[in-house]
């Protein structure tokens, strides 16, 4: 799952629950964009090509946070 969040946060990972108010991940990649010279559009499609860069083991990310949520084969750059 790709799971864009306010600001410049993305993450990528294995969608584990959606509880009231938290989303669950695990084996994630928790990625700020200012970091990085891509948008999140090809961020995503590059771990398309090369795999989840996984950073966190487990993530919960507070619910009201979240932007948007899509599958990483929907993402297209």
């Amino acid at each position: 799952m790709v799971v864009d969040l306010v600001e410049s946060y993305l993450v990528i990972g294995t969608l584990e629950a959606v509880g009231p108010q938290h989303v669950s991940f695990v084996d994630a990649d928790l990625h700020d964009h200012r970091e990085s010279n891509s948008t999140k559009e090809i961020y995503a499609s590059e771990t398309q090509k090369f795999g989840v860069r996984v950073n966190r083991k487990r993530l919960d990310v507070p619910r009201h946070l979240v932007v948007a949520v899509s599958r990483l084969a929907d993402v297209v750059a």
